[in-house]
């Protein structure tokens, strides 16, 4: 396996923000809904009718790939794929093939040890969602199939890699940080539990050093990153197993069976012409006039590393913190929004506070600041953190709940003097250890004054005083 690598390319299905499908009026919110609700004579291909393009979708499209550093075409023509399967309703899909909106991007991701690996784009092209085909209701399976056509004519764009990438550790970080450009751009919501991202994997093997390219086998509708991840791993032993053994790789699309561990062949690989693309009779070209692309790209918002980069330099966090807030951009924007009420030194609070709290999710900037102001003096960090759910929950201030709950901590220098030489006293060993100059013994010393307040102690101001008591020879 040593003297192998792996050549992969991906294919992503993003399905567009919009409110209605790309071709007719009916919602996008068929996710979970009942069957077969969501739909109208467009979108199932009744005869007589015509597609109208959705102008907000092909916005939001423009809008990815100008945050992927793509190179829009000036004039993209709509085709008709064709294929006769029972999800689609017109024997055709509604796509683009020879000349895509947009092409030749570039998104850079990082890996696990740091690393910075560039990918490029090949191309992102605007497409219509088919239907579902459902083979089971529940756990009951069915001798049929039915379908449900609410997701079709949905807006996708499909998101298609150069074959740069070598590791299935690579693929996994290519998908995070395009997930993270696409829900920052506004172009995506990306819910994977909604089908929102789906990815189609086309790997090939070749030995290591090799310049040609292996057959490639192509992996169909993986659904999360951890599949991806592994259908990928999977798939290389197969092929490199087929070749040391003499045999030769088919090209053929295989699916991926996430209990078996393994991908199966579904078919053989398809070529273009297999499909025979026309251009759409009933769409006209789409024209990508230079003032509308520039206010598009005027009106982009900071994307993830750009924000990285300026929490790291602008507030001096550090690149792990910067990289964990923008992971999620209702965090980031609550961390910059919050700011704005601090100072810059209570970053580094701010964050700590954000990223340690378990299931941390964003209140109003105002409450934040002022919890981030009372972990100064008036409560320690880690009681902040205890209330901060039912802070998220009950609308009330920090201040009153500290309040109510009597959770000030206590800086009052005589009580805290009082604690101090109680754990001096009971803890001699620590006690010689700090005298003897073993800085790390003020640990139990601290936790002793801890345990005596009932966690009310400041923590800064007993580490002070208990140096000043050693030093004193207390």
């Amino acid at each position: 396996m040593a003297e192998y690598e792996m050549v992969i390319g991906l294919e992503v299905h993003c399905q567009l923000a919009t409110k209605t499908k790309l071709f007719c009026g009916c919602a996008t919110d068929g996710f979970g809904a009942v069957a077969n609700t969501r739909v109208c004579p467009v979108c199932t291909g009744q005869p007589g009718v015509l597609p109208v393009l959705n102008k907000r979708a092909v916005e939001l499209a423009f809008q990815a790939a100008l945050a992927l550093d793509c190179k829009l075409a000036d004039v993209s023509i709509f085709a008709r794929k064709n294929y006769f399967y029972p999800d689609l309703p017109k024997a055709y899909q509604i796509s683009q093939y020879e000349q895509p909106f947009s092409q030749h991007g570039r998104l850079e991701c990082r890996l696990k040890d740091g690393a910075a690996k560039v990918v490029r784009i090949h191309r992102i092209h605007l497409e219509e969602d088919a239907g579902k085909l459902l083979h089971a209701i529940g756990s009951e399976e069915l001798d049929h199939s039915l379908v449900d056509f609410n997701r079709g004519g949905t807006p996708l764009i499909e998101i298609v890699s150069e074959p740069d990438i070598r590791v299935s550790d690579e693929a996994y970080a290519y998908l995070t940080a395009l997930r993270e450009v696409l829900i920052y751009s506004g172009a995506s919501r990306c819910d994977l539990e909604k089908g929102e991202m789906r990815c189609d994997a086309n790997i090939s093997v070749r030995l290591k050093g090799a310049e040609k390219f292996g057959t490639r086998a192509e992996i169909k509708n993986l659904n999360s990153f951890k599949n991806v991840k592994d259908a990928l791993e999977y798939e290389f032993r197969r092929q490199v197993e087929i070749v040391e053994s003499g045999g030769k790789v088919v090209q053929e699309t295989r699916l991926w069976n996430a209990e078996k561990m393994a991908t199966f062949s579904m078919r053989s690989k398809e070529e273009a012409h297999d499909y025979r693309y026309f251009p759409d009779p009933d769409l006209v070209p789409l024209e990508a006039k230079p003032a509308w692309v520039a206010a598009l790209k005027a009106g982009l918002p900071e994307l993830p590393a750009a924000r990285r980069a300026r929490l790291t330099s602008e507030f001096r966090l550090s690149s792990y913190d910067a990289e964990v807030l923008t992971s999620k951009k209702e965090v980031a924007d609550s961390f910059l929004e919050t700011m704005k009420l601090l100072a810059p030194e209570d970053a580094k609070a701010l964050a700590n506070l954000m990223l340690n709290t378990a299931d941390f999710s964003p209140i109003d900037a105002p409450r934040m600041a002022e919890l981030v102001t009372l972990t100064r003096r008036v409560i320690t960090v880690n009681k902040a953190k205890e209330l901060y759910p039912e802070l998220r929950a009950s609308g009330k201030s920090p201040k009153t709940l500290v309040e109510e709950k009597g959770l000030a901590q206590v800086s009052d220098e005589g009580q805290l003097r009082e604690w101090v030489k109680a754990a001096l006293a009971a803890n001699p060993q620590a006690a010689a250890d700090l005298r003897g100059g073993k800085e790390r013994a003020i640990g139990s010393i601290v936790g002793a004054v801890m345990k005596l307040s009932k966690g009310k102690a400041n923590p800064g101001l007993v580490n002070k005083l208990i140096k000043e008591a050693v030093n004193a020879g207390a």
